[in-house]
C-alpha cells in the first residue's frame, strides 16, 4: 500500500508540474495573442486609411482629366481665332492667303515679302549663331550686317503698319488670339500635370496598400495561431487540473485523516472555481495556484 501512495505521489507531483507548464504556456499564447490583435486591428486601421489616400488621388485625377479636356476644346478654339486673326493681318497686308504656304513649300511664295514676324525670327536665328560662334573671320561682318539691316526693316515695317489703322486692328486682334491660346495651352499642360502627379501617387498609395494589408493579414494569421495554441495550451491544464484532483482525491480517501468538514468545504470551493474555469472566466493567480496547491 505504501508503494501505491508513494506511485501516486509522484504522479501528483508529474501532473502538478505539467499543469504549471501549461499554464504558463497559456498565459503567454495569450499575452501574444493581445499584442497580435493590436497589431492586426492597427494595420488594419492603416490600410483603411491608406485606401481613402488611393480614391482621394483617383478623383483628383479625374477633376483635372475633365479639365484637361475642357481646356483642350479652349486651346482648340484658339487655335482657330489664331488662324483667322492671321488671315485678316495678311489680306490687310494684301498677302494672298496661300503666299505662306506656298512660299513653305518652294512655289511662287519665294517671291513674297517677309512679314515682320517672320524677319525677327530670322533676326534672333542670326543673333543666336553668332553667340554661338558660328559666324567667325569675313563671315562675322556680313552676318552683323545683315542683322541690322533686318532690325532697321522691321523698325520701317512697324512704322509702316502703325499708321495703317486696319493692319493695326489686325495685329492687335492677332496679338490677343496668341495670349489666349498661350494661356489655354499653359492650363492645358498645368491639369495635365497634376493628373499625371494624382495618378502616380494613386499608384504609390495603393503599393503601399497591398504592403500593409499583407502584413495586416499575416498579423491575423499569427492572431490565430496563438488562440488556437492558447486553447490548447488551456484544455491541457484543464486535464491536468482533473488528474492531479483526481490523484489528490484517492490519497485524502486511503489518508482518511484530517478535517474532514475543513476538507469537504475546500473540495466544493475547488469545485466552484474548476467550474469557473471551464466555463471561461478568469481567475486570479492566486485562485489558480489554489487549484494546484488543494490536497
Amino acid at each position: 500500500m505504501a508503494d501505491l501512495e508513494q506511485v501516486l505521489e509522484e504522479k501528483r507531483k508529474l501532473v502538478d508540474e505539467k499543469a504549471t507548464i501549461y499554464r504558463n504556456s497559456r498565459d503567454e499564447w495569450n499575452a501574444r495573442t493581445k499584442t497580435c490583435t493590436i497589431t492586426r486591428n492597427e494595420l488594419n486601421a492603416e490600410v483603411r486609411e491608406l485606401i481613402q489616400n488611393v480614391r482621394q488621388q483617383r478623383e483628383i485625377r479625374e477633376q483635372m482629366n475633365e479639365v484637361v479636356r475642357d481646356m483642350k476644346k479652349i486651346r482648340a478654339d484658339g487655335n482657330d481665332k489664331v488662324k483667322a486673326a492671321k488671315t485678316i493681318l495678311d489680306t490687310a497686308r494684301g498677302e494672298p492667303a496661300e503666299s505662306k504656304q506656298d512660299g513653305r513649300r518652294g512655289g511662287k511664295g519665294r517671291d513674297r515679302p517677309m512679314t515682320v514676324h517672320e524677319l525677327r525670327r530670322r533676326a534672333d536665328r542670326l543673333e543666336l549663331e553668332f553667340e554661338m560662334g558660328k559666324h567667325t573671320g569675313q563671315n562675322e561682318k556680313k552676318v552683323m550686317e545683315e542683322i541690322k539691316k533686318i532690325r532697321s526693316q522691321v523698325r520701317d515695317m512697324k512704322l509702316a503698319e502703325d499708321g495703317d489703322d486696319s493692319l493695326k486692328d489686325a495685329r492687335s486682334e492677332l496679338k490677343t488670339a496668341m495670349e489666349a491660346q498661350e494661356v489655354a495651352h499653359l492650363e492645358v499642360q498645368k491639369a495635365a500635370n497634376a493628373a499625371q502627379e494624382a495618378h502616380d501617387l494613386m499608384l504609390q498609395w495603393n503599393k503601399e496598400v497591398d504592403r500593409q494589408r499583407d502584413k495586416a493579414e499575416s498579423s491575423h494569421r499569427d492572431l490565430r495561431r496563438s488562440k488556437k495554441e492558447a486553447d490548447k495550451a488551456h484544455h491541457y491544464y484543464i486535464v491536468s487540473l482533473r488528474c492531479l484532483h483526481s490523484i489528490q482525491d484517492i490519497l485524502r480517501a486511503r489518508r482518511g485523516s484530517g478535517d474532514r468538514g475543513g476538507k469537504k468545504g475546500a473540495r466544493i470551493e475547488i469545485q466552484d472555481l474548476m467550474s469557473k474555469l471551464m466555463s471561461g472566466d478568469t481567475l486570479t493567480t492566486d485562485q489558480l495556484m489554489q487549484l494546484q496547491r488543494f490536497d
